[in-house]
């Protein structure tokens, strides 16, 4: 009778595989692998080599609390001579007297988690069990058979590997970015991220059901875009907040990254980190999403609407003057963040495979829970409303009318003319390159296309809002250069007349102090209504001055100012009206790198910035950070007030430890100027072997 095989140690190539399956970044000393791919481990017996004739070797893998066959959580498989494709499965590679290689491979269909790995030997009868070790499985895009498989290298690297990247903001008259650490393959990531499923309301009703659906990245989608908010009070990661009253938490607008937010909501017991806005909501969920292995981007609508009784139309009203009337619940956001993921949408049937929008910020609730998407941009596009899931509510973020009422002295209200510009500049950040992508026409078909109308036709929509370009009179706001902070700024109202004879009409400028998701302020500018006489074919201007002295107490943190425009024209009774939201700047921070930044090599940074107001800045506070040149986040406290004119400039030692191109992000904050960014790509040289 044979003597028992007996395991004495093994191996599970944590480096070697991370590195074939691409997760070798993921710092974490253990196994992590992508679904569908094989992975090699090495056993070493006692005594004896291992027998094919004698011994037979078989494994256990196990995910959650409660594994089984039946829900896909458990898998017992024997080692065989042809792997199948469709099941766990394991190979001998080689052997090599007592020690023995082996290759282990998932279906790509598998469910992702943490996994325990046994192994069973048996001969004659006589058994034992060894646990040999744990891993974590992620979804694969290299992998053909995969949901989220994704054809091109490029962007595979961009969607999924890369850990940093630009988020875009401002208006869609000044498109701006800033940069964002997503930070995806940091210390701890993974972990919080995992976390963060075990702990969604849909696991704690019922852990098996939750479990045996996580090789689903719709599901998947559908849990990360309810737990980045709290609003179900389901210990989301990010407390959601607008009102400009930040003090007892960061205001959303000092974040630089997702590492910080994720590791703050761990550290205090999964309790909702203080605050956000829709871009870092988007941003975190982009994090998780890459970090568990889901092609993934944030993108950026500008005058998204906020549509909230589903008519798909935004009712304005203001006064002759251009001032507010009332408060209307639905909303015009000047730009508003979401999240793309890929994968392909079996549950739907048809062709809408591809980019799914996901939108972690509360604003609707789905299918009772705050969360909204997977949403098929195809389905979007098409006007496709039944589909699975949301897709009324993000087709009239990009497709509702806007229409302004001007409320008279007399109580009557009457239509402007005015042509509807919600979902304009849908922008991403291009693969490959610091650049924006412009992917609006992914969303919609050009505007008064016959495919336009088509779509509008079956998603019940008639465009209300009256094209202006064949009217007599046309009406635009113009801005000066220079609309900086600190500086005055003038903004005109042009006015051109498209007719043959002259034209008498009256103007009014207003201007108010706004944030982005609409909501507006104090006012900081108004002109006395104007009677103004325009040739035929000319064009006149109506100057407004905005103020430095008028503006600087009632801007908020978002450094926004909304210009309305009114013109009542005398011939034919109409009104028309023109807005346009400012962004005031900030002043621009320098990074300076010294030396040549090399892989585990001292560099230093020389960052720098000047005060452009007429006051000092007190309480200055810079934070640096970027994956693979500083270890978490490095804060750098003034202790002195910057004073008017003056520069603020200090050196930061940092050590380098991934090779490549990376990015060096800073955010300033003080009592006067928030939410500054900066950011500098550093190409680190590889270590000298």
């Amino acid at each position: 009778m044979a003597e028992e095989l007996v395991l004495e140690t093994w191996d599970l190539h944590c480096d070697r595989n991370g590195r074939e399956h691409r997760t070798a970044d993921m710092g974490c000393r253990q196994l992590v692998l992508r679904r569908g791919q094989p992975f090699s481990i090495t056993l070493r017996f006692s005594g004896r080599a291992y027998d094919e004739g004698v011994d037979k070797l078989s494994f256990n893998v196990e995910t959650g609390p409660c594994p089984s066959e039946t829900s896909g959580t458990r898998s017992h498989f024997a080692m065989s001579d042809c792997p199948e494709e469709s099941c766990w499965s394991a190979v001998v590679q080689q052997q090599d007297g007592e020690s023995l290689s082996v290759s282990l491979c998932s279906p790509p269909d598998a469910r992702i988690g943490r996994y325990s790995l046994t192994l069973e030997t048996c001969t004659d009868y006589q058994g034992s069990s060894y646990q040999i070790g744990d891993f974590i499985l992620l979804f694969n895009p290299w992998h053909p058979e995969d949901t989220v498989f994704m054809r091109d290298e490029n962007e595979r690297r961009e969607y999924v590997l890369s850990q940093d990247g630009l988020i875009f903001q401002g208006t869609c008259d000044y498109i701006y970015s800033i940069p964002w650490n997503f930070g995806q393959f940091e210390d701890e990531v993974l972990a919080i991220c995992l976390k963060m499923l075990d702990i969604n309301p849909k696991h704690l009703r019922d852990q098996n059901r939750d479990c045996s659906r996580r090789n689903d990245p719709v599901y998947i989608g559908r849990v990360v875009s309810a737990m980045v908010n709290c609003n179900d009070e389901d210990r989301g990661v990010l407390f959601g907040r607008w009102d400009n009253r930040y003090e007892d938490g960061m205001s959303p607008m000092a974040w630089i990254g997702s590492v910080d937010i994720l590791k703050r909501w761990k550290n205090f017991g999964c309790q909702p980190v203080k605050y956000g806005q829709c871009w870092v909501f988007a941003a975190v969920a982009c994090t998780v999403m890459r970090c568990l292995g889901i092609p993934s981007r944030v993108v950026t609508n500008y005058n998204s609407a906020h549509d909230t009784n589903a008519n798909l139309t935004i009712d304005r009203y203001v006064n002759e003057r251009g001032e507010q009337e009332r408060q209307s619940w639905d909303k015009i956001w000047n730009f508003h963040c979401w999240v793309e993921s890929w994968m392909t949408r079996p549950d739907l049937g048809g062709d809408y495979d591809g980019w799914q929008v996901l939108d972690p910020t509360p604003q609707e609730k789905s299918e009772g829970v705050y969360c909204c998407g997977p949403a098929p941009v195809k389905a979007i596009k098409e006007g496709d409303m039944l589909l699975k899931y949301d897709i009324p509510f993000i087709f009239a973020e990009v497709n509702a009318d806007v229409v302004y009422w001007v409320v008279q002295g007399d109580g009557m209200q009457k239509q402007s003319i005015r042509s509807s510009d919600v979902g304009k500049f849908i922008s991403t950040k291009s693969v490959g390159r610091d650049s924006r992508e412009d992917i609006t026409h992914n969303y919609k078909y050009p505007e008064g296309s016959e495919e336009e109308r088509a779509v509008f036709e079956k998603a019940e929509h008639q465009k209300k809002s009256i094209g202006e370009e064949d009217e007599g009179l046309h009406l635009r706001i113009k801005v000066s250069e220079g609309a900086n902070k600190g500086s005055d700024f003038d903004v005109f109202a042009v006015v051109n007349n498209n007719t043959d004879e002259e034209r008498v009409c009256r103007v009014t400028l207003c201007a108010r102090a706004s944030s982005h998701n609409g909501t507006l302020g104090p006012q900081c500018g108004l002109t006395d209504p104007v009677d103004i006489d325009i040739e035929p074919r000319a064009e006149k201007r109506v100057p407004l001055r905005i103020l430095y002295e008028e503006y600087k107490d009632k801007l908020t943190q978002d450094n926004l100012i909304k210009v309305v425009a009114l013109l009542n024209d005398h011939q034919t009774g109409d009104i028309l009206v023109a807005v346009r939201d400012i962004y005031v700047e900030n002043p621009p921070i320098k990074i300076r790198i010294l030396g040549e930044p090399m892989q585990n090599r001292k560099l230093v940074a020389e960052i720098s910035l000047v005060n452009p107001l007429s006051v000092p800045l007190n309480g200055c506070v810079f934070v640096v950070e970027g994956t693979g040149l500083t270890e978490g986040q490095l804060v750098k406290e003034l202790e002195e007030p910057v004073e008017p004119q003056a520069e603020a400039k200090f050196r930061m030692d940092l050590m380098p430890r991934l090779s490549g191109l990376q990015k060096l992000m800073v955010d300033f904050e003080s009592d006067q100027l928030t939410g500054v960014k900066g950011y500098r790509n550093v190409i680190i040289a590889p270590q000298p072997l």
